[in-house]
């Protein structure tokens, strides 16, 4: 398992528990009654075929969690002692089966069998027992699938401000950019408890670093939520965005496919966008709409009273200011992008085409380089978890007339200063 797969499930395990570590205090039958439902549902696990979970696992892995001082790495799967050794059901033929069920959904069981083993693949010929084919199927929620029943859906509101935020993606109106007509995309989060706007802002794009880039300034303008609830879109979809979250105790939510109607009230407020604030807006570029949208939400939609909640937005998120919790002073550091590389024997680290210096001790070490794109000069380097400080960006002239170190009983201690400046000038 990838590290970046081992994240994925850090974060799902995180999710699990969230309630337990990171919310209102629970008396010790309302802790046993979470359990229990937890316990008794469906999850979809990551890289797993089980939908249950133990509760002795939810207790365990709260214990890891609590005991590491609530560090996410903590909730990070342990390596498999059977790792590399077949399964009954490898990847292949787990994939061949599912797309087999969707071609033929009313197929039985003994059907499916046989055209796998007619099947020209080889992964499709490999002999599987009517009972295994049917576990996997059941587990998976294809053994019936022509059947629809109706769904369980009540309206649902967060007891107190940043309980909980939503946040989705409108198609905005085109501006003038570079001197084309170019769409833009407006990126919002509101709060669920209050309706209050925590952050909108139009980008010309909806991928992952422009929402990365909203969510932060949410987040130093309003706090940190409890939980966000968030599309299943390909940006909401970033192990990313699921670790920062999860790094600063965010459990993050995703919808299901094709189900809006749990983000009924940023859908709302959309709708409340398209009637009231962009037929009468008079701009050309992104920056007028961002600052008549900053202007709008100031003066007319937050001091507004809202039909559903009697309060205006501004002053139902204020009235419980103690619930709060304020961004961290690093928060910047919880958004950087981590990359792995190895040091040469020069010395040298290249990162996006760059080339930087790292210490003595770490040539021809795997470390890990914290970074902010749009700060190429200040680049982190961790080995092991500790970090030695900022690598130095290359420079060759000035590399000519330094003294160079030896390396024969070169100390891994990390850098006691926040950057690295390695050799010494002659």
């Amino acid at each position: 398992m990838t590290k970046e797969q081992r994240m994925d499930v850090a974060v799902f395990r995180y999710g699990v528990i969230s309630d337990f570590v990171n919310g209102p205090s629970l008396s010790r039958q309302e802790k046993r009654r979470l359990l229990q439902g937890k316990s008794e549902k469906k999850w979809r696990i990551p890289f797993s075929e089980k939908t249950r979970i133990s509760k002795s696992g939810i207790l365990r892995w709260i214990r890891l969690y609590e005991k590491s001082g609530c560090d996410i790495r903590s909730l990070y799967p342990k390596v498999r002692a059977d790792k590399g050794k077949s399964r009954v059901i490898d990847d292949d033929t787990a994939l061949g089966l599912a797309e087999l069920r969707k071609q033929f959904p009313k197929s039985t069981v003994a059907a499916l069998i046989e055209k796998m083993r007619k099947g020209k693949s080889e992964a499709f010929r490999r002999p599987l027992s009517p009972s295994t084919v049917y576990r996997f199927l059941n587990q998976r929620g294809l053994m019936d699938m022509t059947r629809k029943t109706p769904e369980d859906r009540r309206k649902f509101e967060a007891e107190m401000p940043n309980d909980l935020w939503q946040s989705d993606v409108m198609h905005g109106p085109k501006v003038l950019a570079d001197g084309k007509n170019k769409k833009t995309y407006l990126i919002a989060i509101i709060d669920d408890h209050s309706r209050l706007i925590v952050h909108a802002k139009f980008y010309f794009s909806e991928n992952l670093v422009n929402y990365m880039d909203a969510f932060q300034d949410a987040l130093l303008k309003r706090g940190l939520p409890r939980k966000l609830y968030v599309d299943n879109g390909a940006a909401f979809r970033s192990v990313r965005l699921a670790y920062t979250a999860a790094s600063l105790n965010i459990a993050l939510i995703r919808a299901r496919p094709y189900k809006p109607q749990g983000k009924g009230k940023i859908e709302r407020w959309f709708k409340t966008v398209r009637s009231g604030f962009l037929p009468d807006f008079q701009g050309d570029t992104i920056n007028d709409i961002n600052s008549a949208l900053t202007r709008w939400i100031g003066t007319q939609y937050h001091p507004k009273k809202h039909g559903a909640t009697g309060q205006s937005p501004f002053e139902r998120f204020t009235a419980h200011m103690e619930c709060l919790r304020a961004a961290p002073a690093n928060l910047k550091d919880h958004f950087r992008i981590t990359a792995r590389r190895r040091v040469a024997k020069d010395r040298t680290i290249t990162l996006n085409g760059r080339l930087y210096e790292g210490p003595v001790a770490l040539i021809g070490k795997n470390v890990e380089l914290c970074f902010h794109p749009d700060e190429p000069d200040s680049v982190e380097i961790k080995y092991k978890s500790r970090s030695f400080g900022n690598a130095s960006p290359v420079n060759l002239a000035v590399n000519c007339r330094v003294k160079r170190a030896k390396n024969t009983h070169a100390d891994m201690e990390p850098a006691p200063g926040s950057s690295y400046h390695g050799g010494s000038l002659l």
